[in-house]
């Protein structure tokens, strides 16, 4: 069988690599346009220098890990996303959980740009947070809506062009590779395995077996 069709499950090619040039992803099980016009470096500058001195002043409270926001919900729950805050309540709400994911210093945060139209995204919602539940000594799960102009600097920093799409960051904030195109659910899950593969702490390795992630 020929593999010049397929899709790889993540991929090192981020935006700082190469120009800004929209694409369309044909086999995509939910395609994802970005309908917002690119603004120039300056204004997306301007944009997340306002949003992290913004999130700087939220605390978190000594000793308490940050949970994943699902889609204004909060408390890890895993709840329909048909039931929607406000655009604006909804998109700070997510922005807080990022940059207090970021604040724990855990070893990797991982970023799920999802769409609420998207029923692909929908169906990994329990698998996200068994996923983020199991692995929670080194690694934060946060949703971010790809709908919603407050991720805007985001989406073009990360280049998103479809959802679902998981960015792995460092304990710094460093982006290190997100998941390919995705073409089905397996296809996704097998992407969210190779990207944990990459920061998973050594005292973790042994719980993989058979080249098959047992903490995914």
């Amino acid at each position: 069988m020929s593999s010049s069709g397929l899709h790889p499950f993540f991929c090192f090619s981020l935006p700082w690599d190469s120009p800004l040039k929209p694409t369309r992803a044909t086999s995509s099980t939910c395609e994802y346009d970005t309908p917002w016009i690119f603004k120039s470096l300056h204004s997306m500058g301007s944009l997340a220098v306002s949003f992290f001195n913004s999130v700087s002043k939220s605390n978190l409270p000594q000793g308490q890990s940050p949970k994943p926001f699902w889609a204004g919900w909060g408390d890890g729950a895993p709840k329909p996303r048909s039931r929607r805050l406000s655009p604006g309540v909804q998109g700070e709400a997510e922005q807080r959980a990022f940059a207090s994911a970021l604040a724990s210093q855990k070893e990797a945060t991982v970023i799920e740009f999802y769409s609420p139209k998207c029923k692909l995204c929908n169906s990994l919602l329990n698998f996200v947070l068994d996923v983020e539940g199991r692995n929670k000594d080194w690694l934060n799960i946060v949703m971010a809506d790809a709908e919603n102009e407050m991720w805007l600097p985001e989406l073009l920093h990360y280049d998103i062009r479809y959802v679902p799409c998981f960015v792995i960051l460092d304990k710094q904030g460093r982006a290190l590779a997100k998941t390919g195109v995705p073409t089905s659910r397996l296809h996704v899950i097998a992407g969210i395995s190779h990207l944990l593969r990459l920061k998973r702490p050594l005292k973790y390795q042994s719980m993989t077996t058979n080249g098959t992630d047992s903490r995914v």
